[in-house]
């Protein structure tokens, strides 16, 4: 296993399109319920618990070598939302032009073949963690970071938050993270029917109000 490309791939300047995404908070916080830290905290941990749980299971899947057919149907079946669904794709296509180039390989250019309209971002994230070298729990710590990693950046942008305060939520956050990667880790062994199937209906209802909005400041 190689830190080094573990830190590569869970950088936030990896061209993989999160930065255009918010993660569900711009339309908390449009809707008020996250104000400051505290809310931001609080909304990262729902996230982290839920949708998190549930991406860091199929990528520590996908790291582990099940077939990205069944990954890709049991993604879908566990996002409800179009909007999400269409937003997961699409952050799977970005992400999979990136690693090709960083890590290039057979089984990221199967991928790209068996997908040509792109697969969900975990499944993605997980075979590109098996072509880095990386493992399944590798691949759910990227996958859980990118939980909250992305709705704290956008938290800053979207509320004038002190970055300071951003970083701490993460960093106090950084137990449960580790907590939620092994679940995911565990359940991914477990084969693909025993993944985590978690879920947050209210960010399924605001995904799909956010995707209707003439004006935002970030695609999802």
């Amino acid at each position: 296993m190689s830190s080094a490309a573990l830190l590569v791939l869970c950088d936030g300047r990896f061209p993989a399109g999160g930065h255009a995404h918010s993660g569900g908070v711009e339309a908390a916080v449009k809707a008020g319920r996250v104000q400051n830290a505290d809310d931001l905290a609080r909304f990262c941990r729902g996230r982290m618990h839920t949708t998190g749980l549930t991406s860091a299971g199929l990528a520590a899947a996908a790291a582990l070598g099940h077939d990205p057919v069944s990954l890709d149907a049991a993604a879908d079946a566990r996002t409800p939302s179009p909007a999400l669904r269409a937003t997961a794709r699409k952050l799977g296509r970005q992400l999979l032009r990136a690693a090709r180039a960083a890590w290039p390989g057979s089984e990221l250019d199967a991928l790209a073949s068996a997908f040509p309209r792109g697969t969900h971002q975990p499944i993605v994230l997980g075979t590109t963690a098996r072509a880095a070298g990386l493992g399944p729990v590798d691949a759910a710590h990227c996958a859980v970071y990118e939980a909250v990693g992305g709705p704290a950046t956008a938290a800053v942008r979207l509320l004038s938050l002190d970055p300071f305060e951003a970083t701490a939520v993460l960093a106090r956050l950084a137990p449960e993270m580790d907590e939620v990667a092994a679940r995911a880790g565990a359940a991914a062994r477990e084969g693909v029917e025993g993944l985590p199937a978690a879920s947050s209906p209210l960010l399924d209802i605001t995904a799909e109000q956010h995707a209707a909005w003439p004006v935002r400041l970030f695609a999802s």
